[in-house]
C-alpha cells in the first residue's frame, strides 16, 4: 500500500471563453500586477481581454519576462509590486512568466536576501502575495503546481524552489489561446510534459497502480495527439487534451507515493545555462541517452514501458535477449517521437560537441548534482557517459 500525502487547491477554469471569468476570481479592487513575457499576448488579443476583465481593479502590467526567466528581471517587477503597493499577481503566458510570477510572489514578500529563495529551495519562504494565471502554452504545468524554476544568469545557474505557500488561487486554461503558438512552442510543450511524465513513471515498481496507469493515459495521449498539433493547427480539440495532459503530468497527482527521478532535467538545466537550449530541448536530448546508460537499473519499469505504451508486447520463451530487445525498441521509439515534433536529440544537431562536456560536468558538481536519480545513484561519472552519448 502506498503511503503519501497530497494537496492541490488549485481552481482550475478550462475551456473555451472563459478568460472572461477573471472578473469573478480577482477580487475588486485590488492593485494587480499582470506579468507577461513577449508580444505573444499582445498580438493575439490575450492582454486585451485581460484588461477587459479587470476593470474593477487598478492593474500595472510587467512585460519581458525571459523563457528560463532571470531573477535579475524579477528583481525588477519585485521594485514595482512595493513602488505600486501591489497585493495580486497574475501571470499570462507559459511556465516561464508563472514560475517568475511565483518567484515575484515571494521575494515580495521577502525579508532579507532573496537568493535565499532559491538556495533553500523554497524552504525559506514564510509569506507570498497571492496570484492566478492566464495559460497560453501547454507544457510545464506550473498552472497547477507550487514550484519554479528560475536561472541567475549571472552565475548561469538553473535553480528550483517550492512552497505551498505558492499554489496559483486558480488556472483559467483556454485551449483557444494556444492555436496561434509557432510550431518550436508547440513541440516544446509536448516534450517537456512527455518528460515530466517519464520522470515520475519510469523509476521502479512500487505497486502503484493508479498512477501508474493515469501515468501511461498521459504518455499515450501526448503521442496521439503531440503530432496532431503540428498536421492540424486549427484543432482546438486537440490542443485542449495537450492541455489537459500538460497540466496533469505535473500536478503532484502521477507523483504521490511513487518513487521520482529528476536526473534528467538536471543534466538538462546545465545545457540550458551554458548553451541556451529550451528546456524541452535538453530533455529530449538527454531522456534517450539517460534511459539507455541506466536500463539495468530502471529494467522493470523499462518493460512495462515497452509493453504498455509502446505495445511492444513479451512473446512465449523470448528470454533476456527478447527483453533486452523490447527495452532497445522502447528507447528508439521515445528518441523518434521527439525527432518527429521536429525536436532534435542530438547535441550535435545544435552545434555542441565533446569539447563542452567537462564544462557541463564541472557545473552539476558546483550545483552539488552529484548524486542523482530515484536510488541517488547517477554520480559525475555517470553524467559524463550520459552527456557523452548525447553527442
Amino acid at each position: 500500500m502506498l503511503n503519501f500525502s497530497y494537496q492541490n487547491p488549485v481552481k482550475v477554469i478550462f475551456g473555451s471563453g472563459v478568460t472572461a471569468q477573471l472578473a469573478r476570481e480577482v477580487p475588486a479592487g485590488s492593485r494587480v500586477l499582470v506579468t507577461y513575457g513577449g508580444g505573444s499576448v499582445v498580438s493575439n488579443g490575450t492582454l486585451a481581454e485581460v484588461r477587459a476583465a479587470l476593470t474593477a481593479c487598478h492593474v500595472v502590467e510587467f512585460g519581458g519576462i525571459e523563457p528560463n526567466p532571470h531573477i535579475e528581471t524579477l528583481l525588477r517587477a519585485v521594485e514595482v509590486v512595493r513602488a505600486e503597493a501591489i497585493d495580486f499577481l497574475l501571470a499570462v503566458g507559459g511556465g516561464s512568466v508563472m514560475d517568475g510570477t511565483k518567484y515575484i510572489a515571494a521575494a515580495a514578500c521577502h525579508d532579507g536576501d532573496v537568493m535565499e529563495i532559491t538556495r533553500t529551495r523554497g524552504r525559506c519562504i514564510r509569506r507570498a502575495l497571492p496570484l492566478g494565471v492566464v495559460v497560453t502554452l501547454a507544457a510545464t504545468g506550473s498552472e497547477t503546481n507550487n514550484g519554479g524554476v528560475v536561472t541567475h544568469a549571472a552565475t548561469h545557474t538553473k535553480s528550483a524552489f517550492f512552497s505551498p505557500l505558492l499554489f496559483p488561487r486558480f488556472a483559467v486554461m483556454d485551449p483557444a489561446r494556444t492555436l496561434t503558438l509557432p510550431v518550436r512552442q508547440v513541440s516544446n510543450g509536448v516534450v517537456d510534459a512527455f518528460v515530466h511524465v517519464i520522470e515520475q513513471y519510469l523509476t521502479y515498481p512500487v505497486n502503484g497502480k493508479i498512477q501508474d496507469r493515469f501515468a501511461e493515459g498521459i504518455l499515450l495521449t501526448l503521442i496521439e495527439d503531440g503530432p496532431k498539433a503540428l498536421s492540424q493547427p486549427d484543432d482546438v480539440e486537440v490542443r485542449g487534451n495537450l492541455m489537459w495532459a500538460a497540466s496533469q503530468a505535473l500536478n503532484g497527482l502521477i507523483g504521490a507515493g511513487v518513487p521520482q527521478d529528476w536526473a534528467t532535467h538536471m543534466l538538462g538545466h546545465e545545457l540550458t545555462a551554458l548553451h541556451g537550449l529550451d528546456h524541452a530541448q535538453t530533455l529530449a536530448v538527454v531522456l534517450p541517452a539517460m534511459l539507455e546508460a541506466r536500463r539495468d537499473a530502471k529494467r522493470a519499469k523499462l518493460l512495462q514501458y515497452a509493453e504498455r505504451v509502446w505495445g511492444l508486447m513479451p512473446v512465449d520463451d523470448e528470454g533476456a535477449d527478447g527483453e533486452e530487445q523490447r527495452i532497445s525498441t522502447a528507447i528508439a521509439r521515445t528518441r523518434a517521437f521527439f525527432e518527429s515534433l521536429q525536436v532534435p536529440t542530438r547535441l550535435s544537431a545544435y552545434g555542441i560537441g565533446a569539447n563542452a562536456i567537462d564544462a557541463l560536468v564541472a557545473q552539476l558538481e558546483a550545483h552539488r548534482m552529484t548524486a542523482l536519480g530515484e536510488r541517488q545513484d547517477v554520480d559525475l561519472a555517470l553524467s559524463r557517459r550520459v552527456y557523452e552519448a548525447c553527442l
